[in-house]
């Protein structure tokens, strides 16, 4: 097996499978130290060429790789795409197109919720890989021959497990219920990290406007603070200190001393100054400039029994159809449907709305009941209800 060191050598391989109408890919990498994922490993196959790329060589210009990457002829296969692409975007800038996610593509299947590769390899090939190379430092060399062999088997296996999807999706005519989920991944607003909306990421522990500020303020910069150093958040700021921070608002080094989650010294430090100088700029804004706290939504009066209803409904669609419940409708979805009938969410558009969402309003309407029939549940029509009959049991 040859590992690719070279920029000559990775054009060369990016030419050949370049002339093919799909390539699998998939990606080793590092990230417990880092904020940027550090790319150690590239793997990708076409239909009768495999190849592996170590992408720490030194000189190595990946260059070639992300043109195919951008090249539009090809069919970039991923399973489980999202952290895969996110370093291809981090890199060059761009999101493979055209895409498939086996990982998608096999809940619309029927393969349920977010299956794995090697299991679902196995149910396909009836191979079984040997995961053990997993989590290994793949930025130690020389690779072993086992990291090897496990991380060509990620694309040589994949290229099964592609066409047997695609056969199944066209013959389901399911193809274009694929296509609308990689949409999300295909956005580029799946991938950028933009501070000012860093906090979002943070659980919402805050009761007061000024607090919100405070957290915005301090959450944007360390955001900033752990890209431009290339590390992990928390070893900036842990959580913990930016809710401390959020609630206590202090604005001297004395006081932020003070806090229980700022270790010792910290105070003198270059951040201390920064976050300070965040929390001022928070405290300083008028009332009328204020964010405001995001308001949980509501749940009316005795929708907490329609979405159970709905949730039984979604199982029994789900099973009938041989679809991953959650690629149809989310929890989200089910209260906001129970919530309201003209809700915007994907549940009550496209396909899922012919498949799931018609019914689901039925339902609530009173014009479908879910019964036992035997050991199963079923969905019965009911008769149109007549002005003056009882909508609940007395």
């Amino acid at each position: 097996m040859t590992v690719i060191t070279t920029t000559d050598a990775l054009a060369d391989a990016c030419s050949r499978l370049a002339s093919h109408d799909y390539v699998t890919v998939d990606t080793e990498f590092l990230r417990e130290t880092t904020f940027w994922p550090k790319l150690c490993v590239i793997q990708m196959a076409g239909p009768d060429d495999a190849v592996i790329v170590d992408a720490l060589a030194d000189g190595l210009d990946l260059a070639p790789f992300l043109d195919l990457m951008r090249n539009e002829r090809v069919t970039k296969v991923f399973h489980a795409a999202r952290q895969d692409i996110e370093i291809v975007y981090h890199l060059g800038g761009l999101i493979p197109h055209p895409l498939f996610d086996t990982q998608v593509a096999a809940m619309v299947c029927g393969f349920g919720d977010s299956i794995s590769y090697d299991q679902l390899v196995q149910r396909i090939t009836g191979a079984r890989i040997d995961k053990s190379s997993r989590f290994t430092d793949w930025a130690r060399r020389p690779l072993t021959q086992k990291q090897l062999d496990y991380a060509l088997a990620d694309v040589t296996y994949l290229r099964d497990v592609y066409r047997f999807l695609k056969a199944n999706l066209a013959e389901q005519d399911r193809s274009h219920w694929v296509e609308d989920e990689m949409e999300i991944l295909t956005s580029e607003g799946t991938y950028r990290t933009e501070p000012v909306n860093a906090w979002q990421r943070l659980k919402m522990r805050v009761r007061k406007p000024v607090e919100l500020a405070v957290l915005m303020e301090v959450a944007a910069w360390r955001e900033i603070e752990a890209q431009s150093r290339d590390v992990p958040r928390s070893r900036v700021l842990k959580d913990d200190a930016i809710y401390e921070i959020a609630a206590q608002q202090p604005q001297t080094a004395e006081a932020l001393s003070r806090l229980r989650t700022i270790p010792r010294g910290f105070e003198r430090s270059r951040s201390a100054e920064d976050i300070l100088k965040a929390v001022r700029t928070a405290v300083a804004l008028p009332k009328d400039r204020l964010p405001k706290l995001p308001k949980g939504r509501q749940a009316p009066d005795g929708s907490a029994a329609a979405v159970d209803l709905l949730k039984v409904l979604l199982k029994l669609v789900s099973e009938a159809h041989g679809v991953a419940a959650k690629v149809i409708a989310t929890v989200e979805d089910l209260e906001r449907i129970a919530a309201d009938d003209d809700a915007d969410v994907p549940a009550l558009k496209g396909w899922r709305m012919d498949l799931f969402g018609e019914a689901a309003l039925k339902l609530k309407r009173g014009e479908i009941a879910l019964a036992f029939d035997g050991r199963q549940i079923v969905a019965l029509d009911q008769p149109p209800r007549k002005a003056g009959d009882p909508i609940a049991a007395e």
